[in-house]
């Protein structure tokens, strides 16, 4: 360890406060630069991200003409503030570049810093059209076991990990919470088709709520921090029909999915299915800058506009410097072709994983849709009983320290999430990465040493 690590690894440790990681924590990784998909610590090791950082790196790292965007913004404004009828010019042009990419009617936009935000917004906004069109008793909130909606108290209400309520409570009122699409899981359906116990169990939950009383369901397209659970083809389309029937909305969460990470704009076109409010946020500026947006339909964005508008901003709504950064993301996505290339070099990662995974008895299954990955683990394959995992020696830990590929574990699912401008190369020397540890761990999630 250098001495400039040493200190700063102090000053972490002293100072800092991490999610998800214990103050008893001694190891830090201290990340000191990144171009293209490699990062570089405070040592001089070269890592592989294959997260995209948490899902968002679209573009890569280190782009210089994003940065350029940036300081010329600054230059000009730096910010001022998006409340009553104060806006500015970048802000302007991306909430009209946002409405030509959406799906239609989805016209509107309400920005944000981040997902967690965009969240809490769109949460407030179902409630709050069926509030101003009369329906006052439509306050329920649907949401699905294992999905992740960000750390508000409405998005954490609705996201359905225990572990993300413990010590949190009481949290939101009004929120019911269903079983997730993951086909692979078929004993969750007893024997049923995925898609009909689904539709039957959300038929069920709203009699028993009353649709009536039910302002919105909200639901990841594919479930990310769930382990890239991808629902049947049939799901989405079927959950909007039954929605449609009762009144209800529906809000799309693509703060992982959109902006080129399934192949499309929008995970919304790529199930085609059109939600009433779509939350984005990472991959809208590929993590230059903190920035998110909730998409509105006109059906919505007509109500809330109504009399005074809609009552609640953030400081940084529609910021200056973001939305220049995002407009120049958007455009690098659309030049260098990414969205076909999330498809195709996807679809490379996923035959690459397949190949060298395939035959290891302790990988249940490989799934994929464009650049949204993961490796299911299990003990053994006929009864996909899930891999147990020692904590203090957990697969993703391994593969970062003996090869320098960093992925990420989600319950039993090693995810993987690279920018988009992932080499084939190096999709290559991501499934190796993953090959050299698994082969070495058996059904009782020990790992042997090298």
């Amino acid at each position: 360890m250098t001495l400039d690590t040493a200190r700063l690894t102090g000053l972490d440790r002293a100072h800092i406060i991490h999610p998800y990681l214990p103050g008893t924590a001694a190891e830090r990784v201290i990340m000191t630069e990144g171009s293209g998909c490699r990062l570089t610590d405070s040592e001089g090791r070269s890592y592989l991200d294959a997260t995209g950082g948490l899902w968002l790196a679209q573009i890569g790292h280190g782009r210089a003409d994003l940065a350029d965007v940036a300081h010329e913004q600054m230059k000009k404004l730096e910010y001022f503030t998006s409340f009553w009828e104060f806006s500015n010019d970048r802000a302007i042009e991306l909430a009209a570049r946002l409405a030509q990419i959406a799906p239609d009617p989805l016209n509107h936009v309400y920005f944000t810093s981040g997902g967690s935000e965009g969240n809490e917004a769109a949460i407030k906004m179902a409630r709050y059209y069926h509030h101003r069109r009369g329906d006052t008793n439509r306050t329920w909130i649907l949401a699905r076991s294992k999905a992740y909606h960000g750390i508000g108290y409405g998005g954490g209400s609705a996201t359905g990990f225990p572990v993300y309520h413990e010590g949190f409570a009481p949290m939101m009122p009004h929120v019911s919470h269903l079983t997730p699409p993951w086909p692979y899981r078929t004993e969750l359906y007893g024997g049923e088709d995925p898609t009909d116990f689904l539709i039957r169990e959300l038929e069920e939950r709203i009699a028993e709520i009353g649709a009536g009383n039910i302002a919105a369901m909200i639901g990841e397209p594919i479930m990310g921090v769930g382990g890239m659970l991808v629902p049947p083809a049939d799901y989405w389309p079927r959950v909007r029909e039954v929605l449609d029937r009762h009144g209800i909305l529906l809000i799309f969460d693509e703060v992982v999915t959109a902006y080129g990470r399934v192949g499309e704009w929008f995970a919304a076109q790529y199930f085609g299915v059109t939600p009433d409010l779509i939350v984005t946020a990472k991959g809208i500026t590929s993590g230059y800058v903190p920035l998110g947006a909730v998409l509105a339909g006109d059906q919505v964005a007509e109500v809330l506009l109504r009399d005074h508008g809609f009552p609640m901003g953030y400081t940084y709504n529609g910021h200056p410097v973001a939305t220049a950064v995002a407009l120049a993301n958007l455009d690098i996505i659309e030049k260098e072709g990414l969205l076909a290339r999330a498809t195709s070099i996807g679809a490379f990662l996923t035959a690459e994983l397949e190949s060298q995974l395939g035959e290891l008895p302790i990988v249940g299954e490989v799934r994929s849709v464009g650049m949204m990955l993961a490796v299911e683990l299990v003990e053994d394959r006929e009864t996909r009983v899930p891999l147990p995992l020692d904590p203090e020696r957990m697969p993703h830990d391994v593969i970062r320290r003996e090869t320098g590929v960093i992925v990420r574990d989600s319950g039993h699912s090693l995810v993987l999430s690279p920018p988009l401008i992932i080499t084939e190369a190096e999709a290559r020397e991501v499934a190796s990465a993953l090959r050299s540890v698994l082969e070495r761990t058996d059904a009782t999630g020990a790992i042997r040493s090298a």
